[in-house]
C-alpha cells in the first residue's frame, strides 16, 4: 500500500508520541460510563488491563493519552468526523501540537477546532478568548467555545458537523481554572446534539493524592465552578470527564440519554507525581500560568482575585507573589507565624505591568515551597486571607463578592470577616470535603 505524504507525516507524528511504547495495547481506552465505576473504575475497578500496564510502562516519562490514542492506530476516531478542544497544552512527547499531526494522519477525519478560554493558541488573557477563523497551519476552521454552554454550544459542534468531540487539555488541578468546566460544558453539549466525547489525559501537575479545600455549594456555581466539587479536586481531566458524567450528566441529552464517553488513559502516571516528575515538556495552559510551580500555588493565592490585592499579574511569577501599595513587612511576618507546613512566605516589593495596581510599587510576599508533599495551597491562601486582614487596613474584598464565586459560598468572606483563623475555617468545610472524597474515590483511574 502506498502512502500519501499527509499519510507519512501522520504516521511520523504517531511514531514520535508513542516512541517504544506498543500499539494496540488491551486497556488503552475507558469506554463509556453510564454510572458510578462503570468501565471507569479505579486500581480495582473495570480495567484492571490499564492497571498492569501503568505498572509496567518505561520507566522515566509519562505516556499521555494522545500517545496512546496514536499507538493504537486512532481506533477510536475511525470512521468519525472530528473535532478537537484544545489548546497549546494539546502536544505529543516530541513538542509538535496534536492538531498538525491529527491533521497530516488520513487515518483522521478531523474536521473542526473548539479554543476555551484565553484561545486555541492560548493568546487571550484571563476572561477573554481568540475568537473564531481559520488555522493558519492546517486550514481548519476554528470555534470559539468561551462563554458558551448548553444549547448554544450543542449548535456550535453540530454547526461544525463533527460526530465526535475530543478533549486535549492540560489543567492544574483548581476548580476555579475553567478548562476542566469547558470539559464539563462540551459533555453536555455533546449530549444535548448527539455527538461522542473522547477524552485525552494528562497528570495533575501538582500531584493528586488528595482533594481539599471547601466544596462548592449550589447557589454559587459559575464558569469558575459548574458543579460542587472540591476547591483542589486531585483528579485528572479523564477522571473528572468520569465523575461529570456519573454524578452530574447522567440525563443530558435531549431524550434523557446518557454522555457517550470514552476517557484514553496515560500510562506510567501515579497520583502521587508532580509533573517534573512525568518527563513532559511543560508548555504554559493560559498566559500567567508559567511553570508547575505556578500551578503548586494556584488553588491558594488565586483566591487574591476576590481581593484588592494583586495577585501577581503583570510579574514574572503570578500567583507565587502576592501584594498591593501599603503592604509592608509585618505581612510576611505574621504569615510565617502560622507555621503552615512546606512553605515560607518572604517580604517582597514588585511593580505589576498589567492588571491591579499596574505601574505602582506594591509590598507583599512570596510564597517558597520548600516541602511539596507537606504543603496545602489552599490553607495557605487562608492563612495569607486571614493575615492579610488582620496587618494591613486597606484590605477589602471585591465589591461582587467574586470571592464567594472562588471559594464556593459565602463562609470562608464571612469566617475571615468575623476573624476565624486558618484552623477554624477549613474545619467548617471539612463535612463537605469528607462526602466528596468519598464520591471522587469510584472515579479515580490511577493508583
Amino acid at each position: 500500500m502506498t502512502l500519501s505524504r499527509r499519510g507519512l507525516l501522520g504516521l511520523a507524528g504517531a511514531a514520535g508520541a508513542a516512541g517504544a511504547w506498543g500499539a494496540g495495547t488491551p486497556g488503552a481506552v475507558a469506554l463509556n460510563a453510564p454510572g458510578p465505576g462503570a468501565g471507569l473504575g479505579g486500581a480495582s475497578g473495570a480495567d484492571p488491563g490499564a492497571v498492569a500496564e501503568t505498572e509496567g510502562a518505561p520507566a522515566g516519562r509519562v505516556r499521555t493519552g494522545f500517545e496512546r490514542l496514536a499507538a493504537d492506530g486512532y481506533a477510536v476516531l475511525a470512521g468519525q468526523r472530528v473535532g478537537v478542544v484544545t489548546n497549546p497544552t494539546g502536544i505529543t512527547a516530541d513538542a509538535r501540537h496534536l492538531v498538525d499531526v491529527l491533521h497530516a494522519d488520513e487515518r483522521v477525519d478531523l474536521v473542526a477546532v473548539f479554543g476555551p478560554e484565553h484561545g486555541f493558541r492560548g493568546t487571550a488573557q484571563a476572561g477573554g478568548s481568540e475568537g473564531a477563523g481559520r488555522d493558519p497551519a492546517t486550514g481548519l476552521p476554528v470555534y470559539d467555545t468561551y462563554d458558551k454552554s448548553g444549547q448554544p454550544l450543542a449548535d456550535t459542534f453540530t454547526a461544525a458537523g463533527v460526530d465526535t468531540v475530543v478533549f486535549d487539555i492540560q489543567d492544574v488541578g483548581a476548580r476555579f481554572y475553567t478548562y476542566i468546566w469547558t470539559l464539563y460544558d462540551c459533555m453536555r453539549a455533546a449530549a444535548l446534539a448527539g455527538k461522542a466525547v473522547v477524552v485525552l489525559d494528562r497528570p495533575n501537575p501538582v500531584g493528586a493524592r488528595r482533594a481539599a479545600g471547601p466544596v462548592l455549594q449550589r447557589p454559587y456555581a459559575s464558569f469558575v465552578g459548574r458543579e460542587p466539587i472540591a476547591l483542589a479536586h486531585g483528579m485528572t481531566a479523564g477522571e473528572l470527564a468520569g465523575l461529570f458524567a456519573g454524578e452530574f450528566l447522567r440525563a443530558s441529552g435531549p431524550a434523557g440519554e446518557a454522555v457517550r464517553l470514552r476517557v484514553v488513559r496515560m500510562a506510567g502516571w501515579r497520583r502521587e507525581s508532580f509533573f517534573d516528575a512525568t518527563g513532559l515538556p511543560w508548555v504554559p495552559p493560559s498566559p500567567n500560568m508559567p511553570t508547575p510551580g505556578t500551578a503548586l500555588a494556584y488553588a491558594g493565592t488565586c483566591l487574591f482575585e476576590g481581593t484588592n490585592l494583586s495577585e501577581g499579574r503583570g510579574t514574572t511569577t503570578p500567583f507565587e507573589l502576592i501584594g498591593a501599595e501599603g503592604v509592608d513587612r509585618r505581612w510576611a511576618q505574621a504569615a510565617n507565624a502560622l507555621e503552615l507546613p512546606g512553605v515560607w512566605f518572604r517580604e517582597a516589593y514588585f511593580t505589576p505591568s498589567f492588571s491591579k495596581h499596574a505601574g505602582k510599587t506594591c509590598g507583599g510576599v512570596r510564597l517558597l515551597v520548600h516541602d511539596r508533599e507537606a504543603f496545602d495551597p489552599v490553607r495557605a491562601g487562608i492563612g495569607l486571607l486571614v493575615t492579610a486582614r488582620r496587618v494591613w487596613s486597606g484590605f477589602a474584598w471585591r465589591s461582587d463578592h467574586w470571592i464567594d464565586r472562588l471559594t464556593g459560598s459565602d463562609r470562608v468572606r464571612l469566617m475571615v470577616d468575623a476573624g476565624a483563623g486558618v484552623e477554624e475555617i477549613a474545619g467548617d468545610w471539612a463535612a463537605g470535603l469528607a462526602e466528596f472524597a468519598a464520591v471522587r474515590e469510584k472515579y479515580l483511574l490511577y493508583p
